[in-house]
């Protein structure tokens, strides 16, 4: 294992997921991560073949999107592959629980903004860490198109895949699940036809099932262990509920369901052998983080020259309490006094707010209206400051 992600488990966050997760790491197993790297989501790449044909990407889209608000019938006269993609997914896994899942969701919104530091400033920021990882990243161009853009596409989809019934066949976030498919699929086959230089050998395939595992665990444990350092108290249903949410996305997104963690012992294991197929930060990593540091400096939400500095402040706050120092000094986030003090604050605030929500049924549904009409008008606003950018 590369020396600096052996001391990630060993001493640093890594570590710390360890002792909260009751995880055995071992390296003495087979990796499947290793052929993992080597597979991809295939009937994807050829349904997407399909819907490109003769298409541009803009009317590829549009008509991915109507596709996906209406059930597709054995003799719809659509391509083979694509038919085969749509009849797939809307075979619903008998294993799948709706309360479960319904559970995952009352957590995900009753969580608010605490969700959407978790995601970014721990999940996200940290997922820089693995250079490999990033690799399909930049030649997809995420960094000419700015880090507001991948936070606002990033946020939309979380948003709409973590509310209640939203994936339900044809719901909302099925629709958005399966135009994000395709976008896997478009971006995979881009790199392969226009990147001759692409290091098959060291990075495996573009966006590999590896990967797609780990970005799923960076939704599910990463973003679990984020609440659980900021004060949150998660119950056990809500805890499996969000992997068993995040294992029905997964389904539906192209990774076979066997791959995929119930519980963040699993998810924390995994994610352990699939470390051990990638190196620490490179130049792309830093750049990456770089970028989402200041993020709030380029985005067009706040208009003041103060506010982007206090929130670029708060973010880097919230990234050095939840990221190992190593990690964040490798990755060259900046170093700032008292970091801790807004993090703190917050999950004193979340451990009485807990209390009250504890109280009754009624507070708790309360908490969980609260954070989705928070978390959507965040969304909003960023989708809001996005094209305000690309139409000036």
């Amino acid at each position: 294992m590369d020396l600096c992600l052996k001391r990630f488990w060993e001493k640093g966050s890594g570590r710390q997921l360890t002792e909260w997760s009751g995880a055995k790491l071992n390296l003495n197993i087979p990796n499947k991560f290793v052929k993992l790297a080597t597979k991809y989501d295939v009937l994807g790449d050829e349904a997407a073949k399909e819907i490109f044909d003769g298409r541009s990407f803009g009317e590829a889209y549009l008509y991915v999107r109507q596709l996906s608000k209406n059930k597709v019938l054995e003799d719809d006269n659509l391509t083979d592959h694509l038919k085969k993609m749509f009849l797939t997914m809307q075979e619903k896994p008998a294993r799948v629980n709706d309360d479960l899942i319904k559970m995952g969701c009352n957590l995900c919104m009753r969580s608010g903004t605490n969700a959407l530091i978790s995601l970014r400033d721990y999940s996200l920021m940290s997922g820089y860490d693995y250079a490999y990882l990033n690799k399909a990243l930049i030649y997809t161009g995420a960094l000419k198109k700015g880090p507001a853009k991948r936070i606002t596409d990033t946020l939309d989809f979380w948003v709409h895949v973590t509310r209640d019934k939203a994936l339900e066949i044809n719901g909302l976030g099925y629709q958005y699940i399966v135009r994000t498919r395709m976008i896997h699929s478009f971006s995979r086959l881009m790199i392969k036809e226009k990147h001759t230089d692409w290091d098959k050998e060291k990075w495996g395939e573009p966006i590999n099932l590896g990967d797609m595992i780990a970005t799923n665990i960076g939704f599910s444990l990463f973003y679990l262990h984020g609440l659980h350092k900021l004060g949150m108290q998660i119950s056990e249903n809500e805890e499996l509920g969000v992997f068993h949410l995040w294992k029905y996305v997964g389904h539906l997104l192209g990774i076979p369901e066997n791959h995929l963690p119930n519980n963040k012992k699993e998810a924390t294991e995994m994610f352990y052998l699939w470390t051990d197929t990638q190196v620490s930060a490179d130049e792309d990593s830093v750049m990456l983080a770089n970028a989402l540091e200041n993020e709030s400096i380029a985005s067009n939400i706040f208009k003041k020259a103060y506010q982007k500095n206090f929130i670029k402040y708060l973010h880097t706050c919230y990234v050095r309490f939840l990221i190992d120092e190593e990690t964040c000094n490798r990755l060259q986030i900046s170093k700032i006094k008292m970091y801790s003090l807004f993090p703190i604050f917050r999950k004193l605030r979340n451990k009485l707010l807990q209390k009250i929500t504890s109280i009754s049924s009624k507070n708790y549904q309360r908490a969980v209206y609260v954070g989705n009409i928070l978390q959507t008008k965040i969304s909003e606003e960023y989708l809001k400051a996005d094209s305000n950018i690309h139409f000036k």
